[in-house]
């Protein structure tokens, strides 16, 4: 294996911190501070962190990067449904179904996690984008209140006793009837 050595600007290069992070075996010791991190912005200096925890951070990174491009993707199928259609589930299955697949299957791929803050958030933002004035065909039937719901069951109830004494005591008169 090649001895790890320090680059010129005292960063590693995101595949080889990948590669490291991801195999957690800490091949790679520098003494030396790094000194110029706050000139590239995207990255942070380097924490003493677990394996598990960049793995964490990484995997979070690269989840947000790959989504972006679900999205994407969704708003280039999106661009074929024109506005009469986007209520119809026939024309509109097939994009939302692949959006939705692409973050269940990044997710499970990088172990990060399905259904989590992010896809929900591109789920959501769907809706608000492109489904927001879609209205329900059927009138959807919802439970009572449950005082309502209460009253419902309790009232037969109660009124069997009533009716049973009642059948019981006209029928005690010992008449017969016509």
């Amino acid at each position: 294996m090649a001895p790890c050595r320090q680059t010129g600007s005292g960063q590693l290069s995101r595949g080889l911190l990948l590669l490291w992070a991801l195999l957690g075996t800490g091949l790679c010791h520098v003494d030396a501070e790094v000194e110029d991190f706050s000139k590239d912005t995207r990255m942070s200096p380097p924490v003493a962190m677990s394996g598990l925890d960049w793995s964490a951070q990484l995997a979070e990174e690269m989840y947000t990067n790959v989504t972006q491009n679900c999205w994407d993707d969704f708003v280039h199928l999106m661009r074929n449904v024109t506005a009469s259609e986007l209520c119809e589930w026939k024309v509109i299955s097939r994009p939302y179904s692949k959006l939705q697949a692409c973050l269940e299957e990044w997710a499970d791929r990088l172990r990060y996690g399905y259904p989590n803050v992010l896809a929900e958030q591109y789920i959501f933002q769907s809706h608000h984008h492109y489904f927001h004035n879609c209205t329900l065909e059927h009138q959807v039937y919802f439970d009572p209140p449950e005082d309502v719901l209460l009253a419902m069951i309790i009232a037969p109830i109660c009124l069997i006793p009533f009716l049973v004494t009642l059948v019981i005591w006209r029928s005690k008169d010992g008449k017969a009837q016509p």
